[in-house]
């Protein structure tokens, strides 16, 4: 915060009330949770994994991720896909333009041969375009005031654009209808549906009106062929689905705690690395001192018996030798904990000199 704070050019107080700090244990269980989409203002919402993939190999790229910070990043991926995978936290739709797409696949199955109408080019058009494009949308049509806002989308998300006086002559290409604009007026009228319903041989189009107030007039929904969704609608859907997601989120938290904790013994298994990495150079430099001498007896014309009972017979004196001399001490010391340690270590018994444990 300090440094945040002078970098920037203003005083620490000034940002701490927008902060909040997290430590050790707390600190993996955040990510986790972040990773796992239940820290997000929609439950379940998959894009800040994707975007805390992209900050962290931005950081390897640049080489800011040490060891344990790059092991609980990995952790957390890993942890969001059994989330994913094991839970229904992002099975159910609950944002208005995700579950609009997600009703239209369940009236015609896959989009890869339809064409879509979208009226607006604001953040939920956007966003609905998006998820069409996801979904292999063969055709894309976005039609707005400015045609330059809709060509910018078109830009984005492929298609075309056109003006919104245009709509009457694209119609009834139009399988999937999804309208949101500011208009205080209703843009698309009964007239101009049965039109288009005409030059569909009556084709089925689905439509869904998310404006507020409407854009498609409600005596659309008398016409046959049409399934005309409202913002209520797609509303009490996204709140049984909202449930759903919340039901996941505690089978969620639960795998969630378990994975902080598998995290938190990886991490103590490092206290002892540096140690086993010390036994191991100690051994190898041991092992290779007595091979040396070995071989010179060998080179001597010693035989085979012979050296291999002085390799052996070395080695493991060589390998005791610090370990007697520390019980030793011990013993005179009265540390029976460590004896009793020791006893454990080298012979993988326990203090009652009588149950193995796993070695």
């Amino acid at each position: 915060m300090e440094w945040f704070s002078q970098y920037h050019g203003f005083k620490p107080e000034d940002i701490q009330e927008h902060l909040y700090i997290h430590s050790h244990e707390e600190t993996i269980r955040h990510t986790l949770r972040v990773a796992s989409g239940l820290d997000s203002m929609v439950l379940g919402e998959p894009q800040i994994l994707g975007q805390m993939k992209q900050a962290y190999t931005l950081a390897v790229n640049l080489g800011t991720v040490g060891m344990l910070l790059g092991k609980l990043f990995q952790h957390a991926f890993s942890v969001a896909k059994q989330v994913r995978t094991d839970t229904e936290i992002g099975a159910s739709p609950v944002s208005v333009a995700f579950a609009a797409i997600s009703l239209s696949k369940q009236i015609f199955g896959e989009l890869n041969q339809l064409t879509a109408l979208m009226i607006g080019a604001g953040e939920t058009i956007e966003l609905a375009t998006r998820h069409l494009k996801a979904s292999d949308i063969k055709h894309t049509i976005i039609a707005n005031r400015s045609v330059e806002n809709a060509q910018k989308l078109v830009e984005q998300y492929g298609g075309e654009a056109i003006a919104l006086s245009q709509i009457p002559d694209y119609l009834h290409q139009a399988d999937i209808l999804i309208s949101s604009t500011a208009s205080q007026l209703p843009i698309l009228g009964k007239g101009a549906v049965e039109k288009a319903l005409k030059k569909r041989k009556h084709k089925p189009i689905f439509m869904v009106d998310i404006a507020v107030p409407r854009d498609v007039e409600p005596e659309v929904s008398e016409l046959d062929d049409v399934y005309l969704y409202t913002v209520d609608d797609l509303q009490e859907i996204i709140e049984v689905n909202l449930e759903s997601r919340k039901q996941a989120a505690e089978q969620a938290a639960e795998i969630i705690n378990n994975q902080v904790d598998n995290f938190l013994n990886w991490q103590k298994t490092l206290e002892a690395v540096d140690v086993i990495r010390e036994m191991r150079e100690c051994a190898e430099t041991l092992t290779s001192e007595v091979m040396d001498k070995a071989m010179k007896q060998l080179a001597q014309g010693k035989t085979t018996e012979e050296v291999m009972q002085f390799l052996a017979h070395t080695l493991m004196n060589k390998f005791l030798h610090q370990p007697s001399i520390q019980l030793r001490q011990a013993g005179q010391d009265s540390r029976h904990d460590l004896i009793e340690f020791a006893r454990k270590l080298f012979l993988g018994k326990d203090a009652d000199n009588s149950t193995d444990t796993k070695k």
